[in-house]
């Protein structure tokens, strides 16, 4: 064989190398991972929560869990490796020493008239004369010839006894590790190479972007499609009252794309009658509202008797075809609708400002959706400003169960879960009438929800009080705290069919006008990241303010230890409006459970301007020379902004007739806490 052969023989074995030397860490850092991993459980394991089935350890889970899409091309890799190295171990060709003895079939020692016969013998077999074959041309001249002659040629065989060769002293020969037909160009296979290089790496990266542009053309970076922004945008508007945002939730071009199938028309108007009291129809004319209801878009009357079926616990009665439908829609609507949140977050107002009740109206759906509890549950009732719905998130809980722990004077949900453990098991198994298994499966959830507190402030660098169009820097810690102990778990939701990761929304807004003044989405579930955003915040903090390194580090390492013990750390910053007195509302909702939410009460008097300097320009990076200030007053904090509790049993919107004040002292800014009951 040439040289060029010899190479071309390699390229296996340089393709293998360029694999392993990335794979191979990447392997072994993956799997040390995989069992580095804590094995604890934050899912919620009330017997509910495992008929579901969600987080059964079934084969098929299994199999489902593990393929993901870097699982498989790591697997995919594997395979070729191991079929590379299958081909070099059986087709490589041995690279031998040259030996003129074996090559002539002798054994060493041979006479020359032994010589001379083996010689002439393999010539017949293999002389271009005898033999048309190429390759046994190329064996005689570079094997058989040479050997002969290394036998027979008194200088040749000086050279093969001093170096090896007949030929003599070999230099250092350098091959590239290619196959020939990527070395031998010449004619048509140099067009079919040409062809090859420039549809492989021209042709191919083009198509796939173009392909991937284009879809992507279609969807915002949370994998929304721009369509159903546009419609969110148009539809959200300030006044929307929780009852009606589902209308719009609806509208996203994701649900108008699902078929509707001439089968389903059946179906769905039995899955009409089953829901049919949560459709806000006015009862008195139920006939024409029917008909008005059936007149709309096809995809939207069933994009809405499908939530409802999720809502009203009712996905039993869907067909295998509604049912497929009915889980993508549930598949889709985390994200959907935290768009829909940012869009009523979406500054509107000369201030900049969001709007409040619509927000929370996101919010709440949000909620009810995950736990798959009616709207109509939130209608206030016996003194519950939530009504029934955070009672019937818990397992083996009906309407009927709280009617019974009513007349035991336990009418809102706080109170149940203020109530000691033996008085708790007491009433729900003596009034409430449950088992001991579904007592404990009820002690289970509730100690699966989480507690929050929020504490509050706002300051200025280097200033004492808050003037008209100062930067107004918001410092926030939401600590949460559970019965079972963890701070990271997923939510109790045995009815919404996939994994959901808790995810909270801190408002900073007043009521009164319907304002959002600062907004952020909070996390629990990633320690890290939190830890390093804390860390970065107080650092920078503490470095604009002054502070030595030794402080600096101390209050480093205090905001990582509040990290680790399950708080958070928001910062935010907003402009000072004009002077007054302003009631403001920290809301810290979650968007998996009912009943969960907190509030803060705040109390900011902004002062008219008496510093030198211009601050009424718009909101800068710099923020230089920014100020603010705080009224610190003691007043009693009333109870809650009743126009902002749920509002499904009315539309109309009443804020400014709920206008309440609350007040706590605290250091820069005021805060008070108080349960969204």
């Amino acid at each position: 064989m040439g040289a060029s052969e010899e190479n071309s023989a390699l390229f296996p074995i340089f393709v293998l190398t360029i694999m392993a030397l990335p794979l191979v860490p990447y392997t072994i850092v993956k799997i040390l991972n995989t069992f580095s991993k804590k094995a604890m459980t934050i899912h919620c394991q009330c017997s509910v929560c495992s008929r579901s089935g969600k987080y059964r350890k079934s084969i098929f889970k299994r199999i489902s869990n593990f393929s993901t899409c870097s699982n498989l091309t790591l697997v995919l890799l594997w395979v070729v490796m191991v079929v590379l190295i299958y081909y070099i171990k059986h087709t490589s060709h041995e690279f031998k020493v040259f030996e003129p003895f074996s090559i002539l079939g002798l054994e060493h020692g041979a006479s020359d008239s032994d010589i001379k016969k083996a010689y002439r013998r393999l010539s017949i077999q293999y002389h271009p004369d005898k033999n048309p074959d190429p390759e046994a041309h190329d064996y005689f001249v570079e094997y058989i010839s040479k050997a002969y002659q290394a036998l027979t040629d008194p200088v040749s065989r000086e050279n093969f006894e001093k170096y090896g060769h007949p030929d003599g002293r070999q230099g250092l020969q350098m091959g590239i590790a290619l196959p020939p037909f990527l070395l031998n160009i010449d004619g048509a296979s140099g067009g079919i190479l040409l062809l090859g290089i420039v549809g492989v790496c021209i042709l191919l990266p083009l198509v796939l972007a173009v392909i991937y542009l284009s879809r992507s053309a279609k969807y915002t970076g949370n994998y929304v499609m721009h369509q159903t922004l546009s419609a969110y945008y148009y539809f959200m508007k300030p006044s929307l009252a929780p009852s009606k945002v589902l209308g719009v939730f609806i509208k996203a071009a994701e649900f108008m794309e699902i078929p509707v199938r001439r089968s389903d028309g059946e179906p769905l108007q039995k899955l009409f009658m089953l829901v049919r009291s949560e459709l806000n129809l006015d009862l008195k004319n139920i006939r024409q509202e029917q008909a008005k209801f059936w007149k709309q878009h096809p995809a939207l009357v069933k994009a809405e008797l499908l939530i409802q079926a999720q809502l009203t616990r009712e996905s039993k009665a869907l067909t295998p075809a509604l049912l497929r439908d009915f889980r993508r829609m549930l598949e889709l609507s985390p994200r959907l609708l935290e768009e829909l949140v940012k869009m009523a977050l979406l500054p509107r107002t000369a201030q900049g400002h969001g709007w409040l009740r619509p927000a929370i109206g996101v919010v709440e759906l949000s909620q009810n959706i995950i736990q798959a509890v009616p709207l109509s549950a939130r209608k206030v009732a016996g003194g519950s400003s939530e009504g029934v719905a955070p009672f019937l998130q818990l397992p083996h809980f009906s309407e009927a169960i709280v009617k019974k722990i009513a007349r035991k004077k336990v009418r809102t949900f706080q109170e149940l879960r203020d109530m000691t453990l033996e008085d708790r098991v007491e009433l729900l198994t003596q009034v409430a009438g449950l088992s001991s298994t579904e007592t404990k499966d009820v002690e289970m959830v509730l100690e699966m929800m989480p507690s929050l507190t929020v504490d509050i402030t706002c300051e200025t660098e280097g200033e004492e009080g808050i003037q008209e169009g100062d930067v107004v820097t918001m410092h926030v810690w939401i600590t949460l705290k559970r019965g079972s102990g963890l701070v990271a778990a997923l939510p109790h939701a045995p009815y919404y069919p996939f994994f959901k990761e808790e995810s909270f929304w801190l408002l900073l807004a007043d009521p009164v006008s319907n304002d959002v003044w600062i907004s952020q989405k909070v996390s629990f579930m990633d320690e890290v990241v939190a830890i390093t955003a804390a860390s970065k915040a107080i650092q920078e903090l503490k470095e604009v303010s002054g502070a030595s390194l030794k402080e600096t580090n101390a209050s480093v390492r205090e905001a990582v230890e509040s990290v680790k013990s399950g708080s958070r750390l928001v910062m935010g910053k907003f402009q000072a409006p004009a002077e007054g007195n302003y009631n403001l509302i920290a809301f810290c909702l979650c968007d998996s459970w009912i009943g969960c939410d907190k509030k803060t009460n705040l109390k900011i008097k902004i002062l008219k301007r008496s510093r030198a300097g211009t601050r009424t320009g718009a909101l800068t990076e710099e923020g230089a020379g920014m100020e603010e200030g705080i009224e610190e007053e003691e007043q009693e904090e009333e109870d809650e902004y009743d126009d902002y509790e749920s509002e499904y049993s009315e539309d109309e919107e009443d804020e400014k007739d709920s206008k309440r004040n609350g007040v706590v002292p605290a250091v820069g800014a005021a805060a008070e806490s108080s349960d969204n009951e």
